[in-house]
C-alpha cells in the first residue's frame, strides 16, 4: 500500500497507517485484519474462535468500520461469518463500540478491539443489539462449518481479501475438537455392580441356603412337652381303668444359632432325662391304680387274700 495514495496530513489516516504496518509486523495467530486498497477506514478481519468453547476452531469474519476523527471516536463493527452469538450483516453492540463512545480510549487500536471481541464472544449476551443466545451445540455445530468456506460479500477486490484473509487463518486456527461423551462419576463407574444373569442366580442360591439352614433342626431348640393323662370311670359295673402317655415335640428359633451347635451334648441328654421321666411317670401311675384298685376291693368285701391273688 503506496502511502503517497493517502494524506498523511490527516491524523486519522496517519494513525491508521501506523496500525497496518504494526499489525505486519507483528502478526498473530487469532486474528488478522487489513484495510481496503482504496478505502483505509474500512477493515476486513478474521478471529479464530477462543480456545476451550464451543467456538474452538470456528474462523469467523467481519468488517471494521473506522469514523473519520478516529482514534478518538471507537469504530463499529459487523459479522460476516454466522457465530450463534452475533447476528450477521449488522453492527454489535460491544463496550469497544460505537454504541459506547464513553468508553473508548484513544490509545487503544484495531488490534485491542479484534481481542476484546474474541474475549467477549463466550460471554452472555444479555440482550444486547447485535446479540444472540444459541445452545453449545448449535454454535459449535457453525464453528465446523466456518471452515469450509468465507463467506460471499461485497466487490470482487473485497472478496480476495476475504479470500486471503481466510486461508491465512486456516493455517493458524487448530480444528474443532471432537466432541467428547460425558463420563459417568468414577466413584460410579467404579464401584457400581452391573446386575447380570449370573448374579440373580448368586443372589438366589445365597436366599435358599438362608432358608435351608433356618429349617436346620440342628440351630433349633427342640422343645418337648409330656402329655400324660390317667382316666377312669368308678361305674356301678366292673373297674375301668386307661392310661394314656406321649409326647408333643414343637421347635423353635433359636436365638443364637452358634451357641446350639456347639451344645449337641446337652440336647441328648436332656432328651434322655424326659424318656426316663416318662417310664418313671408311667410305673408311678400304675401303682396308683393298684392302690385304689385294692382300696376298691376292700371296701366291696372281697378282702385282701382275693386281692392278693391277683
Amino acid at each position: 500500500m503506496a502511502e503517497e495514495k493517502h494524506n498523511l496530513k490527516n491524523p486519522a489516516v496517519k494513525r491508521i497507517l501506523q496500525e497496518v504496518k504494526e499489525m505486519q509486523e507483528n502478526p498473530s495467530d487469532d486474528f488478522m485484519a487489513l484495510p481496503l486498497e482504496d478505502n483505509i477506514f474500512e477493515w476486513q478481519f478474521a478471529v479464530r474462535g477462543p480456545s476451550d468453547t464451543e467456538f474452538e476452531g470456528g474462523i469467523y469474519h467481519g468488517r471494521i468500520q473506522l469514523p473519520a476523527d478516529y482514534p478518538f471516536k471507537p469504530p463499529s463493527f459487523m459479522l460476516l461469518t454466522p457465530t450463534g452469538r452475533f447476528e450477521t450483516q449488522t453492527k454489535i453492540c460491544l463496550s469497544i463500540s460505537n454504541y459506547h463512545p464513553e468508553h473508548w480510549q484513544p490509545s487503544w487500536s484495531v488490534r485491542t478491539a479484534l481481542v476484546a471481541l474474541i474475549a467477549f464472544m463466550p460471554t452472555d449476551p444479555g440482550g444486547a443489539l447485535g446479540s444472540l443466545d444459541f445452545t453449545k451445540e448449535e454454535r459449535r455445530t457453525l464453528a465446523i462449518k466456518s471452515r469450509e468456506a468465507a463467506p460471499r460479500f461485497g466487490t470482487p477486490e473485497r472478496q480476495m481479501l476475504i479470500d486471503e484473509i481466510h486461508q491465512y487463518m486456516l493455517r493458524k486456527a487448530p480444528p474443532v475438537p471432537q466432541l467428547v461423551p460425558p463420563q459417568m462419576p468414577e466413584e460410579h463407574s467404579t464401584n457400581r455392580e452391573i446386575e447380570t444373569p449370573e448374579t440373580n442366580h448368586q443372589i438366589a442360591d445365597a436366599i435358599a441356603e438362608g432358608e435351608e439352614n433356618a429349617a436346620d433342626p440342628r440351630i433349633n431348640d427342640m422343645i418337648i412337652e409330656d402329655m400324660r393323662e390317667v382316666n377312669w370311670n368308678a361305674n356301678a359295673g366292673p373297674l375301668r381303668i386307661s392310661f394314656t402317655a406321649g409326647m408333643r415335640v414343637s421347635r423353635r428359633v433359636a436365638e443364637d444359632p452358634n451357641e446350639q451347635l456347639q451344645r449337641p451334648e446337652a440336647r441328648r441328654g436332656s432328651f434322655s432325662d424326659d424318656r426316663l421321666f416318662t417310664w418313671a411317670a408311667i410305673g408311678l401311675t400304675i401303682a396308683i391304680a393298684v392302690l385304689l384298685l385294692k382300696k376298691f376291693l376292700k371296701a366291696s368285701g372281697y378282702g385282701a387274700n382275693g386281692m392278693d391273688g391277683l
